[in-house]
């Protein structure tokens, strides 16, 4: 086997693509003598809401607490109540999920679109009971999943639609960025996202300003003003060193995304073998590349030829959510798009570290791929 050429993702050559300002930013928000709830997180918070296209921007811990936020303030402000359910794609990673049973809410699957890879709304029509309080699309893969028909019977429903927006930062779909298209959205700052950081941190974008105060409060513990709790809170708070990070990272964030774009178009352009799948393209603007997934029924024998040959791809995701063990109680179901998906889903390296030549090298190596059975 050749040794690695090509990993899947290298967070320290992506760093270094804006590293001075990075280093710069870091020792500013140390010297600062804040180190939570300063200025940095302020300026973050007016910044991102700004630039999504949102009133408030809520810095948190973590993408998770994000979308977990987003349910509780909604259970304070009795908009949501336990055990009422929220409709969320079957084909989703795991956080999205158990965010809603956190909040004591009922977690409902939806199965895809089988091309696009994202929620259905036939399958959500479907799904919608006398419970249903809530619709939570998935941005997956960096793909807008925001369709007029999802709106639609959100509003049809009276049904609040919130986005998970972990994959699609600068995402953009009929002139609005993903995390202003619904009542409010959920952002992971996790190092691998197109926005990034040098470790954990999430945030909340709504226009809602009650949504907004609640969220910020339940973070801080369920307090608003210092020692007063109003709620049954947690510790969930953005750092200053990764706000820091986070608002230079922000600068630069069109201009990677418009690189990923590129890149993803030498796969789309170059990638012939007739074993491989392609998503299909989606109209401008409106796919930014977190994930670029390819589809094969021989995936995992396409996984090794290419690893070795010195090219590293991931699974996203191995296991759909109905078999994972922490939710033996869905074992029964079945859910037949999801489940094809997650057998043939692989994930090639695209970042903006990464070059030409080296994304025309992995489509090359597909392209000389042929199944052995």
């Amino acid at each position: 086997m050749k040794s690695m050429r090509i990993p899947y993702l290298d967070l320290k050559r992506n760093g270094n693509l804006h590293a001075s300002e990075i280093n710069e930013a870091v020792l500013r928000a140390a010297g600062s003598g804040y180190y939570l709830l300063g200025k940095e997180t302020a300026a973050f918070e007016e910044e991102y809401a700004q630039y999504i296209g949102t009133r408030f921007a809520v810095g948190c811990g973590n993408g998770l607490d994000a979308l977990y936020l987003i349910m509780r303030a909604y259970m304070e402000l009795r908009i949501i109540r336990p055990d009422d359910e929220v409709i969320v794609p079957s084909n989703t990673y795991i956080a999205t999920i158990l965010a809603i049973s956190r909040a004591g809410l009922t977690p409902v699957l939806a199965e895809p679109d089988p091309v696009t890879c994202q929620i259905s709304p036939d399958a959500v029509t479907k799904a919608i009971t006398p419970r249903t309080r809530a619709v939570m699309i998935v941005h997956l893969y960096g793909r807008c999943a925001w369709t007029p028909g999802i709106r639609d019977i959100c509003r049809e429903h009276g049904l609040l639609l919130i986005e998970d927006n972990a994959q699609a930062h600068g995402c953009v779909c009929d002139g609005h960025r993903t995390g202003s298209l619904g009542n409010a959205a959920a952002h992971s700052f996790y190092p691998t996202k197109n926005l990034g950081a040098l470790g954990d941190g999430g945030a909340v974008t709504t226009d809602d300003p009650a949504l907004a105060s609640t969220v910020r409060a339940l973070g801080n513990y369920g307090s608003a003003r210092k020692y007063v709790f109003r709620y049954k809170g947690v510790n969930s708070r953005l750092d200053e060193i990764q706000a820091a990070i986070l608002r230079v990272k922000l600068r630069y964030l069109d201009e990677d995304n418009a690189r990923r774009q590129r890149l993803a178009g030498i796969y789309r352009n170059e990638i012939t073998n007739p074993s491989v799948a392609l998503s299909p393209e989606a109209p401008e603007g409106e796919n930014v590349y977190h994930i670029f997934p390819i589809f094969s029924s021989h995936r995992d024998e396409l996984q090794q030829y290419l690893l070795q040959n010195g090219i590293q791809t991931m699974i996203h995701y191995p296991l759909p959510p109905h078999r994972q063990e922490c939710y033996a109680e869905w074992r029964g179901q079945s859910y037949p798009v999801s489940e094809r998906l997650h057998a043939t889903e692989l994930s090639l390296p695209l970042y903006p570290a990464l070059s030409d030549t080296e994304i025309l090298s992995i489509a090359r190596a597909i392209n000389s791929w042929h199944p052995l059975s």
